[in-house]
């Protein structure tokens, strides 16, 4: 895909409507919630989730993200939670993405990749024609989430770019973004969107000193 001169922002794990409003008062154009499931932090209930989607602007995207891998569960799950994007984070049969393709009209599909080295490369170009965009990320589907938290490197940027090159859909960057490198993966991936969750975070609550320097690096590495 094309570079973009404007990314987007995707912030993730919200934790509160609180959150979710602040999050939107700072020009995100998309927020992340996380639904049950191992090796993930930030989990919230479906209660919330479904109190936050229904507060969000049209101009704004609710991810619900999800592990589930059979159809029927994930499109049932948007219908209680009324998310307008749902975020794979395993894999799923391409057939599977079919099917949620066809029943579920309007509601975007993206995948998470995780990139632990060249052989990503390769699996994002492979499911990219069945879903709606990817979510480029650095982390490890095995391990558990203190692991996760202790271990997850930043970006293999190059991957990242050569990723965003191949593929005809939109890309979301993550990987331990935060104020002080976003600009910097912005410039060297050029990516439709960066996605932060950790980074703008203290003791787990959201960060509006850190949101704010965060927003303004966005911005900046295109001025």
């Amino acid at each position: 895909m094309e570079p973009t001169d404007r990314p987007r922002v995707k912030i993730c794990c919200i934790s509160s409507v609180e959150e979710a409003k602040l999050a939107i008062r700072y020009g995100a154009s998309a927020l992340g919630l996380v639904s049950e499931m191992p090796n993930y932090s930030g989990v919230v209930s479906e209660a919330l989730i479904a109190q936050v989607a229904g507060i969000v602007p049209p101009s704004v995207s609710s991810f619900l993200l999800t592990n589930k891998h059979n159809a029927l569960e994930i499109m049932a799950q948007q219908r209680r939670l009324g998310v307008n994007t749902i975020q794979i984070c395993d894999q799923l049969q391409f057939s599977t993405y079919e099917d949620l393709r066809q029943k579920l009209p309007g509601i975007d599909l993206v995948q998470v990749i995780q990139v632990t080295g060249v052989e990503a490369i390769e699996e994002a170009v492979a499911v990219a024609p069945h879903v709606s965009g990817l979510l480029i990320d650095a982390g490890n589907r095995d391990l558990s989430v203190t692991e996760v938290v202790a271990t997850k490197p930043v970006h293999n940027w190059e991957i990242s770019r050569r990723i965003r090159e191949l593929v005809e859909v939109p890309v979301f960057l993550e990987g331990r973004l935060n104020p002080d490198n976003v600009a910097t993966a912005i410039q060297q991936v050029k990516p439709f969107a960066v996605n932060v969750g950790e980074g703008i975070r203290t003791d787990g609550k959201l960060d509006e000193n850190k949101l704010s320097k965060f927003v303004s690096q966005v911005w900046a590495a295109f001025s």
